[in-house]
């Protein structure tokens, strides 16, 4: 069939059938497409939308344009998680080991950070000798016997998406849900799994701030990858506040090491790890009830199961034997670390979290530019949580700065970033909503 005619029947408002979409897109993966084309198909949709089965059609077209990896050869149900990205989000540190302990296989694909917010992929870079980018070989071995493993993008995985993602960013067609939700699932597809859960966030540190946007997207992406045959559920968390005490990248895998030991555990990030682990459990069939789901997800964590998990995945992909036991030897440490101290008297009433977010990448914990290196030591722990209480001078957050110009234009940031008020605030729920499929 003529690609323009396929252009033409979304300009005309028709939704187009699955094997429009299935020529359309192995166009764009040979290359027989042009950028014209995409360009005029991504406006068309953003003017005239998709409906489910359309994006149903358009993520698994995606998906198949390339690799999709195969777990027959593990016994174990292969699900995954996806974030839209935060501050202070280190979740997938700690659920990944966590299902893994309770029975399930998490092979973890993850990214660099984005923006504002941190990537997986650098904070595990913080580990001296961790391999993000193994072999398949070395990526199923370890999935395997340890049942997770946090890698980077492995072997050729929806490489249609790449190329529509590159032309709709200078398009201006980036903002439509259809294609944004057919943009993430078709890449997490691809990885094999039965079944996925999803942290949507909404707030001041989320890229999509109001909760109604928020739940539009989520609905969608539950609704399409179920439609795809893949069980999938969403939780709406509150990104108006870090969700851990640490961000930046080293900071971030000693809170999880912490965490995963009991050490210490920030109460918001242990009720939005613990929600998610046992949705990933209901998912995969190990438990109908939530309530045994979460005796059991709780059990892997006391019991130093997930611990053990995490610590085995280290080591099977290049890290020291002995990191959970000796991470403070481990992670790299900056030069500088210093408190930032309330300047009154009051109640921690909020936080800029997206400035909190740009003060470490101004730090060198992120990219200004694809082609940046990580400081993996700067950023901050010891924030403080809103509500709490402070005197002159209190610390409300500790700063791990590579030099004396950076540490003073951080603490300037963080003072800028916060708001004392004379009351105590409301309290916000950490998980506003559920959305099963």
């Amino acid at each position: 069939m003529l690609i323009q005619e396929i252009i033409r029947a979304k300009r005309d408002g028709r939704a187009l059938t699955p094997e429009q979409v299935t020529e359309f897109i192995a166009g764009v993966t040979d290359g027989s497409v042009t950028d014209a084309q995409i360009a005029g198909l991504a406006m068309a949709i953003f003017f005239n939308g998709m409906d489910r089965d359309e994006t149903v059609a358009l993520t698994l077209a995606m998906r198949d344009s390339g690799d999709v990896l195969d777990w027959s050869d593990i016994d174990r149900p292969v699900a995954d998680k996806h974030s839209t990205g935060g501050v202070g989000d280190n979740v997938s540190l700690m659920l990944a080991p966590m299902a893994a302990a309770c029975g399930l296989a998490v092979p973890m694909i993850s990214g660099r950070g984005l923006g504002h917010t941190g990537g997986t992929l650098d904070k595990m870079e913080s580990i001296p000798g961790y391999d993000v980018a193994p072999d398949n070989a070395t990526f199923h071995k370890v999935t395997r016997e340890v049942g997770c493993a946090i890698i980077g993008q492995t072997g050729d995985l929806a490489p249609a998406d790449k190329r529509i993602y590159g032309v709709r960013d200078v398009t201006a067609t980036v903002e439509n849900l259809s294609l944004i939700t057919a943009s993430i699932l078709s890449k997490k597809l691809a990885a094999g799994l039965s079944s996925l859960v999803l942290d949507v966030k909404f707030g001041n540190g989320a890229f999509i701030d109001d909760m109604d946007d928020t739940r539009a997207l989520a609905k969608s992406l539950v609704e399409v990858a179920n439609g795809a045959g893949t069980k999938t559920a969403a939780i709406l968390t509150d990104m108006n506040e870090p969700l851990a005490s640490a961000a930046g990248n080293a900071v971030e895998v000693a809170n999880a090491v912490r965490f995963l030991t009991g050490e210490h555990r920030d109460p918001r990030l242990q009720e939005v790890v613990l929600a998610l682990v046992v949705e990933m459990i209901v998912l995969s069939g190990h438990e109908t009830d939530l309530a045994r789901a979460g005796e059991r997800a709780l059990q892997a964590l006391d019991d130093g199961t997930a611990a053990q998990c995490f610590s085995q995945m280290v080591a099977g992909l290049g890290g020291p034997a002995d990191f959970v036991e000796r991470y403070e030897d481990h992670l790299p440490v900056a030069p500088l670390i210093e408190d930032v101290t309330a300047p009154e008297p009051g109640f921690l009433a909020g936080w800029d979290t997206r400035a909190l977010g740009v003060a470490v990448v101004e730090m060198g914990g992120g990219r200004r530019r694809r082609e940046d290196d990580v400081d993996h030591a700067v950023g901050l722990d010891r924030i403080a949580g809103t509500g709490t209480k402070l005197d002159r001078g209190d610390p409300v957050a500790r700063l791990h700065a590579r030099d004396e110009a950076s540490m003073a234009r951080a603490r300037e940031a963080v003072l800028a970033a916060l708001t004392i008020g004379d009351e105590t605030p409301a309290e916000r729920p950490v998980i506003a909503e559920t959305i099963t499929g």
